[in-house]
């Protein structure tokens, strides 16, 4: 069965999770932009904890709902290099921030208009970077209750999603505060590098399966 997601931005865990269990991904494309979910936004381990970034967006001037595959970055605020700035000082010493920093560097040096199209730039990267291999397609039309695919676009939920039960892996800043689960795949990219693929496949059960 394919699996039915929303792009989000250097989504949790939990999302990459259920794309270690398919081969077939349906993104969805024509759905409403909504706050609070993980469309534009992703936690990382920062000094002080779980923190927050944030892609800022162009909202819409009329009231009107966009469509996500329609909102637009706004480019008027300095992300990019907030972004990079946190991702250094909070993993600039785990085992493989050095790796894979050009990876990273190639979607923040692409000048992106849309939200969309960052999104999908950024899981093109951590895929090859965890060596993923699924094959993609994108919806047509907005179902809301696709009855012939597995519908997760909950996980973009950032404000009521569960708590997830995840294995420990060592963090760098986890003598602190402790583990912290199901944050940004960048996490436990810099942190675990190829082996994240596994762990992924380890916690199928997380998601029902």
């Amino acid at each position: 069965m394919a699996l039915l997601l929303h792009p989000t931005f250097f989504a949790p865990i939990i999302q990459y999770v259920a794309f270690a269990g398919h081969t077939d991904v349906i993104f969805e494309r024509q759905d409403n932009f909504q706050k609070q979910t993980y469309r534009n936004r992703c936690y990382i381990y920062g000094a002080n904890g779980r923190q927050l970034l944030t892609v800022p967006i162009v909202h819409s001037e009329s009231g009107i709902r966009q469509k996500t595959k329609d909102v637009k970055i706004d480019t008027s605020f300095a992300w990019k290099k907030i972004f990079i700035k946190s991702l250094e000082s909070s993993y600039r010493s785990s085992p493989y921030f050095e790796y894979y920093e050009d990876d990273l560097l190639k979607v923040f040096e692409k000048d992106h208009i849309f939200l969309l199209d960052l999104n999908l730039h950024a899981h093109e990267v951590m895929s090859e970077c965890l060596e993923m291999e699924n094959n993609i397609s994108y919806t047509k039309t907005y179902e809301p209750m696709p009855g012939s695919l597995l519908d997760l676009r909950q996980l973009a939920d950032a404000k009521h999603e569960p708590v997830y039960e995840f294995n420990s892996y060592t963090q760098v800043f986890d003598k602190k505060h402790g583990f912290i689960a199901n944050l940004s795949i960048l996490d436990l990219l810099f942190n675990e590098g190829t082996s994240g693929l596994q762990y992924l496949e380890e916690h199928q059960g997380l998601l029902g399966k």
